[in-house]
């Protein structure tokens, strides 16, 4: 079973995504919390292997807490709820460990499937998603493409390739189909690529990939 742990101001939401989490049989919701201090307490004392995390919450907001479970032993995954009015938290919620980001007003569906790719350590962006943020971050960063590019020296043609499925929010099952591979063999060249970078998540490794010019 999926551990997850709710956390957001408003009951209604909460409760919203107690309805969606429970309908599944995989899911079990561990915890509700209202603001980051306690989605701390709830996580230290339940464990989830993921956390649905508002931003804007009374008290201790979500990137503080997302920050703080960063440093857990071993840390939940934490998928960002969003309203995209928030565009300016998202370079702060990825630095401190966000591995996703996910619509309020998404469908049950996508919500269960970004709960179980995060559970698995495949948590990416949905595609709709991913160019929105993407693009956001292009933006406020200007002139980082040559920096980028160099960065990249480092991957092998193969790795480089992943890398580009990976910015098209691919999952690993869907890596693998793409590039005539084992699942298998797609995490190992995920980690590869994670490493030689320097990056924690696959968020990450998609937006250096845009930045790069991998993906227009």
């Amino acid at each position: 079973m999926i551990r997850v742990l709710i956390v957001d101001d408003e009951w209604m939401v909460r409760a919203m995504l107690r309805t969606i989490m429970e309908s599944a049989g995989d899911v079990v919701v561990v915890g509700e919390a209202s603001d980051g201090d306690e989605a701390v307490r709830l996580a230290r004392a339940e464990r989830p292997d993921v956390v649905l995390m508002d931003i804007r919450m009374p008290h201790a907001d979500g990137l503080s807490a997302t920050e703080r479970l960063a440093r857990f032993d071993r840390p939940p995954s934490v998928v960002v709820l969003t309203t995209f009015d928030l565009d300016e938290y998202v370079r702060t919620a990825l630095r401190h460990g966000a591995a996703g980001f996910l619509l309020k007003d998404a469908s049950a569906a996508e919500m269960l499937t970004a709960v179980r790719s995060a559970a698995r350590g495949d948590a990416m962006l949905s595609p709709k998603v991913t160019r929105r943020i993407l693009s956001y971050l292009n933006e406020a960063d200007p002139g980082l493409r040559p920096e980028s590019r160099a960065r990249l020296e480092v991957l092998t043609a193969k790795e480089r390739e992943v890398l580009v499925a990976v910015g098209d929010g691919l999952s690993n099952v869907e890596i693998a189909a793409r590039l005539y591979m084992s699942e298998a063999t797609v995490k190992t060249h995920v980690s590869r690529i994670l490493t030689k970078l320097s990056l924690t998540n696959r968020v990450q490794a998609a937006i250096l990939a845009y930045r790069a010019g991998l993906i227009s």
